[in-house]
């Protein structure tokens, strides 16, 4: 083994990268690993601990520690591995493949092999595709700095995410509406899962909020009115389970408000439909998902303003 390590660090060397700096953490990794970042290899398709991963944070190097890609440059291709359509500047180098028929991508510090670039698929507006091995990555979770006691958060959906995050993020007092899914049976679910499989999710929104400056009776009473709470089959043209109207609640004190404006709109004649539901865990959408029509320029097809209380 020693023999082989050596060997190993020896042809990294004649490639153009000193690996002996990082002997010690070298010997530590796992012979899948070895295999993966030493010898070039590729770990079996949907393996990877980060094909699915949602977390957000930085993707590190697992030999050198040098930070590679960021989370909000990852998206779901459905190839088996992690994809990325950027990485950090000067972090990646792209090598030719000896046989001239693929890029490979190794970590710019070190050399460790990470896998191949492509580029004309289309996936996103970069118009390219990192595939890069899990098992060449450590995820650095980004700090979740705690929130101010008037800072709260808040869960609703109603048919696409897009159109309810577009006027839900317009009222004063809300800092940030996140598009993404609640509800489901199945872990960081992606976009795709949701849509053409069972998870059981809902497309929701998070709102993060100052109470100081809005009450959550405001946002709730905004949501009935952006978009049709009597609809029991999705909302607008967007039929099927993940466009159902609900509204999460974190505690009994968003449950009695919730109820309190259905019954004042059952009393003004509308059929609601919508669901009061547990708060469960949020999974937010990739970044394409995020702030849809402001990078379009345009507004909702299935969403809109109608006075109802």
């Amino acid at each position: 083994m020693k023999f082989l390590l050596t060997l190993i660090l020896a042809i990294t060397i004649m490639n153009g990268f000193d690996l002996t700096p990082y002997k010690g953490k070298i010997e530590k990794l796992s012979d899948e690993e070895k295999y993966v970042l030493l010898s070039k290899g590729t770990e079996s398709p949907y393996t990877g601990k980060y094909t699915d991963e949602k977390t957000s944070g930085v993707y590190l190097c697992k030999i050198c520690g040098t930070p590679l890609y960021k989370s909000s440059d990852k998206f779901d291709s459905h190839c088996g591995w992690p994809s990325f359509d950027d990485t950090i500047a000067g972090a990646v180098k792209r090598v030719l493949d000896a046989d001239g028929r693929r890029v490979e991508i190794v970590c710019a510090t070190c050399g460790g092999h990470l896998g191949h670039v492509f580029e004309g698929e289309g996936y996103t507006t970069k118009n390219t595709r990192h595939c890069v091995n899990s098992i060449s990555l450590e995820l650095k979770p980004k700090e979740q700095k705690a929130l101010a006691p008037n800072i709260k958060k808040a869960y609703f959906a109603g048919g696409c995410f897009w159109g309810v995050e577009y006027y839900l993020e317009k009222l004063a007092g809300v800092s940030e509406v996140t598009s993404g899914f609640m509800g489901g049976h199945v872990k960081n679910p992606s976009y795709y899962e949701v849509v053409r499989t069972d998870t059981g999710h809902l497309e929701a929104v998070e709102v993060i909020y100052d109470s100081s400056k809005i009450s959550y009776k405001q946002i709730a009473k905004t949501f009935f009115e952006i978009h049709d709470p009597t609809q029991k089959n999705g909302q607008g043209p967007d039929i099927g389970h993940q466009y159902l109207s609900a509204v999460f609640v974190n505690n009994d004190q968003e449950r009695e408000t919730t109820n309190e404006l259905i019954k004042q709109l059952r009393s003004n004649g509308y059929d609601v439909a919508t669901r009061v539901r547990d708060a469960s865990d949020f999974y937010p959408a990739d970044e394409g998902h995020q702030n849809y029509y402001a990078k379009k320029g345009s507004i909702p097809y299935c969403h809109g303003y109608t006075k109802r209380f």
